[in-house]
């Protein structure tokens, strides 16, 4: 007969490494279709910056199976998509992961200290914020620079003014607009997130 005895490396085993492995990829699958199922919020933010939950799975990963799991989703889909239809010759997709990485990271950490409700609540909130702070810099410093190659800067500004006519230059904009816009995609994404984690949890925990 064959051996069956499950061989243990680091408190799980391989066997359920592999599982965590299998839902990992499934979990990426579904952040790159989430990717495409982008909307604009005109009224909030201009229309080239658009909402989407692709984060969704990759926090999932976090609280299921780990902040690291999450990590990989985030860079699985990411990279899927640098590799099949950039257009930004991988700056939107260094932005989108280190974004992903600030928002599931602190969140699957808090959670994994002492797994509660309130503990997750805390951890999402925690890495919508960070998420929201970091997103001024990335996108100062790598996504708009490219985006500028397409549109110059003052279109892009004037597109703000329209909202806001009073915003000033790029740094003002992404502080008031962008930053309060990534807080609220946070948000909605771990809202989304309590709501579909008790349904989905015997698929995500099965044979871990």
């Amino acid at each position: 007969m064959p051996d069956t005895t499950v061989i243990r490396s680091g408190g799980r085993s391989t066997t359920g490494k592999a599982r965590a492995l299998t839902v990992t990829a499934m979990l990426s699958a579904v952040a790159f279709v989430l990717m495409f199922l982008d909307f604009p919020i005109p009224f909030l933010i201009p229309p080239f910056v658009k909402m989407d939950f692709s984060e969704l799975p990759a926090l999932l990963a976090a609280f299921a199976l780990g902040p690291v799991y999450g990590v990989m989703v985030c860079l699985v889909k990411n990279l899927v998509h640098f590799v099949t239809m950039t257009s930004t010759g991988g700056a939107g997709e260094i932005c989108n992961f280190l974004l992903g990485v600030c928002f599931v990271l602190p969140a699957g950490l808090i959670y994994k200290h002492q797994k509660s409700r309130k503990n997750a609540l805390i951890g999402v909130v925690a890495g919508a914020v960070v998420m929201a702070l970091l997103s001024i810099p990335c996108n100062y410093f790598i996504s708009y620079p490219v985006y500028s190659k397409f549109m110059p800067i003052d279109a892009i500004l004037e597109m703000y003014r329209s909202i806001r006519p009073s915003s000033g230059g790029l740094l003002e904009c992404l502080v008031i607009f962008n930053a309060p816009f990534t807080l609220l995609k946070g948000l909605l994404t771990a809202l989304l997130c309590f709501l579909v984690y008790k349904p989905l949890s015997p698929i995500l925990h099965k044979s871990l």
